[in-house]
């Protein structure tokens, strides 16, 4: 019983993942680009650009939502590297791309209680959909790694194992910030991000 209950919930989450529409990819960025900075509104109702953080080492920007099953089971892992890292001068920014005229639950209130429950600092709505796509963007979550001089280090997901983060055997994410802090260039620097996809006004 408890192996088929997984197998369901294996194949539900692999039916979210890969039936949802696929964003057709429109340039976006490869590592090594230069990231292009934003200006969006964060929970706290102020707007965030990565130019605010003058004394920021780089930057992990994580794609994300409130209602994506792939998103929900990262959440906590979200609030560890945003523990870990920020005090290391790497801030966690969040940004939440999704149509919220599809996704009621991903609207801006939502967010704002979200963020709260789970201790968010920074959590943005790319609202005209207009950042994402420049980032290249498909999925939530989907993260990527710049340095300090907004250079893409690292694309793709957190760690290899959704469902388990006890299971976790690789964590994409803190390997890259641990490279950067020798020096070194992160490897992997890609990986496949590995939730749903982005929600876009039709």
């Amino acid at each position: 019983m408890k192996y088929t209950f997984k197998l369901f919930t294996a194949l539900l989450l692999g039916a979210i993942v890969l039936g949802a529409a696929t964003i057709a990819k429109d340039g976006g960025l490869s590592v090594g680009d230069k990231a292009p900075d934003f200006k969006l509104k964060n929970i706290d109702g102020k707007m965030l650009s990565l130019a605010d953080f003058k004394e920021a080492k780089g930057f992990i920007v994580n794609f994300t939502c409130n209602t994506c099953p792939v998103a929900k089971l990262y959440e906590e892992r979200v609030v560890e590297l945003q523990e870990k890292f920020e005090p290391m001068g790497y801030p966690v920014i969040n940004i939440m791309p999704n149509d919220v005229s599809m996704k009621p639950g991903d609207s801006f209130e939502n967010m704002q209680k979200r963020a709260k429950e789970l201790g968010y600092k920074y959590y943005v709505i790319d609202e005209q959909q207009e950042v994402f796509p420049k980032y290249g963007a498909e999925r939530t979550p989907h993260v990527f790694i710049l340095d300090k001089d907004l250079v893409v280090q690292y694309i793709g997901a957190i760690d290899d194992n959704m469902q388990d983060a006890d299971a976790v055997e690789e964590k994409f994410v803190e390997d890259a910030i641990a490279a950067l802090e020798k020096g070194k260039t992160p490897d992997p620097s890609f990986t496949k991000a590995v939730g749903c996809s982005i929600k876009v006004k039709k």
